[in-house]
């Protein structure tokens, strides 16, 4: 069940759910599960059945006053035992004894408790309800669906469980029915705002407890659809309608009829929720992401109405796009920026921004930029597809019928902006580029020139101040036409004579005319923006303009403060000092409290200046070297504290700088995931010279990221980059330890045949240069390697092998590793009972050194092994610690496979409905195995859908998965066909 609690909804009442849990002083009872009576950490004895059915009746008269004949009737009905009267009166006095005074009264022959509305479960859940109607009719989906969520989580098993009479009977099925209805009405809303895939699993478990629950059918039938699996929502109408036929003799209600329909014709608006997702993280429904535009913006003002009039039109029935081109440092995103807060009354669904950093090196990757878009309209993560195509795809169908303007700034090209364009009228792009994109369909061009002179004048008087610009009017005009009338040049040298309130504006002219010989270049593009950056380079202390020179050799997005400190080799507290002075001097950007970044054309210009001013040129080297030195110590921090006892630390190359040191592994893991994409622009630019070992081995630490799934193809992408730079180099270690990498991707993918390719050669190259850890590594990994691949005798002696290697190094946890993965191929080799051994003594040795992603290796290793043996409640038990453990540690691969697991052992112990909710939620989350193993989990699905009589969905996930297989061209073809083929007859 989804669980998301918006703040006011935890603000608005106490959850009354558990005994111990914290709430007001006084009293507090349950209905919505057993009944029962507790006071703020003290659970109150409720006594026999029969009282606690005298307690249900009081409580849910909501203080009326029951009178004997009544209660004797709502216990025991027709046929009350002599003493009926006497029992009551007894329970009754039971009752008062335990409960605080006044609770309990008598009155008019009767009783009644007497008790705050809030201090009854089902009142709480009544009330956070009727909230959740409130905001779903003010249009607040998110927090509607909070509040169902809320009330939905105060059920604890079965209302008024256990307690006996037919007046219980009745409201027990009464309280049932006002469930389903909540859950209805919350998936209802959680296709509403996008999120199908997470429903998807609810709602197989859902039809397979009520099969009859047409309305639960239908909702089920559209998450499938809008999870791109058609066949499988048409299957789930053939199914209902064979059901309800068989059983009720009836069709389906026209409802769902129709849906059938509208499925059949692949109706466009039935793929497109009514408004975007909201993330566990709250974030607006709809993105309001412009930068702030300038105060101070002046001029352009023919630009303003034409770019304003363009973008007004997508309001009718055309998308517009227009593009601003134009040297570095003219102002496009100046004004991009001004005419996109201008027109936000034109797009009241939101506006999305993204800099592409397409004057940079590595310009932003469409794919990761949609991801965010996809993200910022409220998109879950595991909803998220794979490829370019059908991320493009998705952000086109989540536009659809909405009114947002895209800014796509600093584009490299056409190639790099077309998957970011919405597809339908009403929504706009606008894009700044160094470029003029003559290649882009339907594009309303813009050549942006330099300012004319008098709008120059204008924006250097704004922000240096009239009085001082009027009585050196000349003065003012020789700094403007010195700068180029460039307006990043004019803005540069305005705020350096502002913030020196002793300099006269003569000064500064006369400062810019020592530069006249280089700015007489601005007429040769981007030599003006360089000439610009000279003037305020030029002002800088020594120490400012060593840290702006060796700040901008680095690569990636941004850089922290810690690593911006290991870059300068200075104290954190110095270090920030520099980096303040140099964002006042917008030199650098804030990116965030304590991170910081240049604007690409910066970056180049000091990278320039390094080149020709930093001395000793060997500085230069030494500043990256640090930096990577950061990077690669405080990573081997993290795997340190996440695998204690691991020897690879010890195998990694040696650092001069230290980096951070944590104590909490959740800090560890978000500084990992955090600077995941710097970590690897780092060890990208690092492959070269001295610093190949080591940023080699960086990579090889950081392996999480590979293995998460997060950030996964910049990390295959820097994994090939450093096996070629090693090869080149010849660096026969360094190329051994980059295969190892290699070989965690492939195999992350289900991409056996490279994976199996990589290790052999990485154990070849390690071999041969003596380099022993990626020896037991390869071993490892090509023990699992020839599993997938049923080579069962040749698993077993690479992963001897392995066990033999890593306890000749001490590294005891490898060998743990390597003894589960040797646990998984005495299983298949039928040697079931030292499958299990071999599991658990690799546990134990994760346990006894504390480890946690590992110990959840075990464990599901164990699990297999367990559920081969058909021990299922022991193999359930394994897996469901396991899920925790990969959860709390973000492995959201492994808690998808793990899922895979639970499922087959559920339809082992003959539980098919849990069995299906669990392979849903498998396929939701991804699994390690890439393709293959989501062929497994469609078989496993299809075997659980079929058990629970939904043979037209069972095939549909059976077909699905022999296309998979056959595409792989696996074995595991032959078993789906003989699962379709009884089918087929039929």
């Amino acid at each position: 069940m989804h669980r998301e609690d918006g703040p006011s909804a935890q603000a608005r009442v106490p959850e009354p759910r558990t005994p111990d849990q914290p709430g007001g002083g006084g009293l507090r009872f349950g209905v919505l599960g057993p009944v029962r009576a507790w006071r703020p950490g003290q659970a109150l004895p409720s006594g026999s059945p029969q009282q606690r059915a005298l307690l249900a009746a009081l409580l849910l008269r909501e203080g009326r006053t029951a009178t004997a004949a009544e209660l004797i009737d709502a216990i025991w009905g027709d046929e009350p035992p002599s003493q009926a009267l006497a029992a009551v009166r007894t329970y009754a006095s039971r009752l008062r004894k335990i409960l605080d005074p006044g609770v309990l009264v008598s009155e008019s022959g009767g009783y009644a408790v007497r008790i705050p509305s809030d201090a009854l479960d089902l009142h709480v859940a009544q009330v956070l309800v009727a909230d959740a109607e409130k905001s779903r009719a003010g249009g607040d989906r998110c927090q509607a669906r909070a509040l169902i969520n809320k009330s939905l989580g105060l059920w604890d098993g079965e209302p008024l469980a256990s307690v006996p009479g037919p007046y219980a009977e009745a409201q027990r099925a009464r309280l049932e029915e006002w469930r389903l209805q909540l859950l209805e009405t919350r998936l209802e809303m959680d296709l509403d705002l996008g999120c199908h895939a997470e429903a998807v699993s609810e709602l197989t478990a859902l039809t397979a407890a009520h099969p009859l629950r047409e309305r639960l059918r239908e909702l089920l039938m559209l998450a499938l659809y809008r999870s791109g699996r058609q066949a499988e929502a048409l299957a789930v109408y053939a199914d209902t309608r064979r059901l309800l036929a068989d059983e009720l003799g009836v069709d389906p209600r026209p409802e769902l009829s129709a849906l059938q329909q509208r499925i059949l014709q692949a109706d466009a608006e039935l793929a497109r929720p009514v408004e975007q997702p909201t993330p566990a993280t709250p974030q607006p429904a709809r993105p309001h992401q412009l930068p702030a535009t300038v105060p101070d913006f002046t001029g352009r003002s023919s630009f303003v109405r034409e770019l304003g009039t363009r973008l007004a039109a997508a309001e009718g029935s055309v998308m517009a796009v227009s593009a601003l081109a134009g040297i570095g440092g003219v102002g496009k995103t100046t004004l991009a920026v001004h005419v996109a807060h201008e027109a936000r009354p034109h797009f009241p669904d939101g506006q999305l921004y993204v800099d592409l950093q397409g004057a940079g090196p590595r310009a932003a990757e469409p794919e990761t930029v949609l991801g965010a878009f996809l993200r910022a309209l409220g998109t879950a993560d595991s909803a998220i597809p794979d490829s370019l195509d059908e991320r493009a795809a998705l952000f086109r169908s989540l536009l659809d019928g909405r009114r947002i303007l895209v800014l796509l700034d600093n584009a490299r090209d056409a190639a790099q902006i077309r998957p970011l364009l919405p597809g339908t009228a009403g929504c706009a792009a606008l894009i700044t580029s160094r470029v003029r994109m003559v290649d882009l369909a339907g594009a309303h061009l813009v050549d942006l020139d330099v300012m004319s002179p008098e709008e120059a004048l204008q924006l250097f008087t704004r922000i240096v101040g009239e009085e001082r610009v009027s009585a050196e009017r000349k003065a003012a005009l020789d700094v403007v036409a010195a700068c180029g009338f460039l307006p990043l040049a004019i803005r540069i040298a305005a705020s350096r004579l502002a913030a020196r309130r002793t300099w006269t504006v003569s000064v500064l002219a006369a400062k810019l005319a020592d530069e006249r010989r280089r700015l007489d270049e601005l007429q040769a593009g981007d030599l003006a923006v360089k000439a610009t950056f000279e003037l305020g380079y030029g002002q800088l202390e020594p120490t400012q303009a060593r840290a702006f020179r060796l700040l901008g050799l680095a690569d990636g997005p941004d850089i922290s403060l810690p690593a911006a400190a290991a870059v300068l080799d200075l104290p954190v507290q110095d270090t920030e000092y520099l980096l303040e002075a140099l964002v006042d001097t917008s030199l650098l950007e804030s990116a965030a409290p304590g991170r910081y970044r240049y604007h690409d054309l910066v970056r180049l210009y000091a990278r320039a200046c390094a080149e020709r001013d930093e001395q000793p040129p060997a500085e230069r080297e030494a500043a990256l070297s640090r930096l990577l030195d950061f990077y690669l110590a405080t990573t081997a921090g993290v795997f340190a504290l996440e695998r204690p006892g691991d020897r690879l630390v010890d195998h990694l190359a040696s650092t001069d700088y230290e980096g951070l040191t944590f104590t909490d592994r959740h800090e560890a893991l978000d500084w990992l995931y955090r600077e995941a994409n710097c970590l690897l622009a780092c060890a990208r630019q690092s492959f070269v010279g001295a610093r190949l070992r080591r940023a080699v081995d960086l990579l090889w630490a950081a392996k999480d990221l590979a293995e998460s799934g997060a950030n996964a193809k910049q990390y295959e992408s820097t994994a090939v980059a450093a096996r070629g730079a090693a090869r080149s180099a010849g660096d026969t270690r360094a190329e051994g330890r980059a295969r190892t990498t290699l070989t965690s991707v492939h195999l992350v993918a289900g991409r056996y045949d490279e994976a199996d390719d990589e290790a052999r050669n990485a154990r070849l190259l390690a071999v041969e240069v003596g380099d022993t850890a990626p020896v037991f590594w390869s071993d490892n990994d090509r023990g699992i390697i020839a599993i997938v691949q049923e080579r069962y005798e040749e698993a077993e002696q690479h992963l001897l092998k392995a066990v033999e290697g890593f306890r000749a190094d001490a590294n005891l946890v490898g060998a743990a590793s390597a003894l589960c993965n040797l646990s998984r191929v005495h299983l298949l080799l039928g040697r079931t009972a030292s499958a299990i051994d071999l599991a658990q003594q690799g546990i134990a040795i994760y346990d006894g050194m504390g480890l946690t992603v590992r110990l959840a290796n075990g464990r599901y290793a164990l699990g297999v092994a367990l559920t081969h043996a058909k021990r299922h409640p022991e193999a359930l038990e394994q897996f469901s610690e396991a899920l925790r453990m990969f959860a709390e540690d973000r492995q959201r691969l492994w808690e998808g496979t793990t899922h895979f697991r639970i499922a087959e052992a559920q339809l082992g112990s003959r539980r098919p409905a849990v069995a299906a909710q669990h392979a849903e939620q498998a396929l939701a989350n991804g699994c390690i195995g890439g393709d293959r193993m989501r062929g497994n989990v469609l078989t496993v699905l299809g075997r659980a859908l079929d058990a629970l009589g939904q043979t037209d969905r069972a095939r549909a996930c059976w077909r699905e998965a022999l296309a998979v297989y056959e595409h792989l061209g696996v074995a595991d073809a032959d078993q789906v066909r003989a699962l379709l083929t009884p089918l087929a007859a039929a």
